[in-house]
Parts: C-alpha cells; structure tokens; sequence
C-alpha cells in the first residue's frame, strides 16, 4: 500500500514539473511577425486565375524555426472566401532573421463576385490574407496565426 502511495506521488511530481517547463517554454518563445510583402496576379483565364502571395516571416528567437505546415486564407473585403489552402513544404526561418514564403493560390471567379463588382466600381479590391504557421522550436511545436490586409489596384 505504501508503494501505491509513493508511485502516486511521484507521479504527481514529475506531472507538475512537466507542466512548469511547458509554461517556461512557452514563455521563452516568440512568436514570429508574418506580415504580407505582396500579392501578385499571375495569370487570368476563363475559369479563374492564379495569385502569388508573398509573406515576410521575422523570427526574433535565438534559434532556427522549423515549419511544416502553412495553412491560408485569401479573403476580398472582410468575409467572400477567395481561395484556402495547406502548404505542406518544410520551411526553416533561421534566428533573428527574416525569410519570404512564395504561396501559389488558384482561384475560380465561382463566389468571388464581389471582387469584381469593387474592381468595376472604384478600380481596386481590398483583401485579406489570413492563417497559421505551424513551427517546431527547440521548446515545443506552436501555431502561429497571421492575418494582414492589403488592396489591390488594377492601375497599378
């Protein structure tokens, strides 16, 4: 009986422990800036088109990130879904130091109707670039959410 105690206990301890290093850990982590660098149109055809988004990840830590997944949102005003994916390449963001992520991003003119009418009325649509970043730190794996706006202008 007095084992079943100290293995309780034990128990006990070593969770505790585990859940403060957990919380120093994540405390000791930064999570990155990601902000957007830039939109380009690549391509329109009768179905729809395809956009390059480039976004700008800053990492402030003192060691390399590692990301294995990218997920995103391309919105046109604040809600029409344009265009949502996973990227699924590893991507490495080395310490105190900025990277650029190239997203490729298919869209069909299907439900985007409001970027057409924006474009037709004032010759620019605003959107939004929305998601997270899933990264791996010498601390433990943490998702981090980005979300940016910007506006696209056809007289540019």
């Amino acid at each position: 009986m007095r084992k079943a105690w100290v293995v309780a206990a034990a128990a006990v301890v070593v969770m505790g422990v585990a859940a403060g290093c957990a919380t120093l850990a994540r405390q000791a982590f930064v999570e990155p800036v990601v902000t957007l660098d830039n939109v380009r149109l690549n391509s329109l055809g009768l179905q729809g088109g395809n956009l390059e988004v480039v976004l700008n990840v800053y990492n402030p830590n003192a060691y390399r990130l590692d990301a294995t997944q990218v997920n995103y949102r391309v919105l046109i005003g604040d809600n029409v879904n344009m265009a949502s994916g996973t990227i699924s390449d590893r991507l490495t963001f080395q310490e105190n130091d900025s990277t650029r992520i190239t997203i490729p991003v298919a869209f069909t003119y299907a439900g985007i109707g409001e970027a057409g009418r924006q474009l037709l009325n004032t010759g620019a649509v605003d959107y939004r670039v929305a998601g997270d970043v899933a990264v791996g730190t010498p601390v433990g794996s943490f998702r981090v959410p980005y979300s940016t706006t910007g506006r696209f202008s056809a007289l540019r």
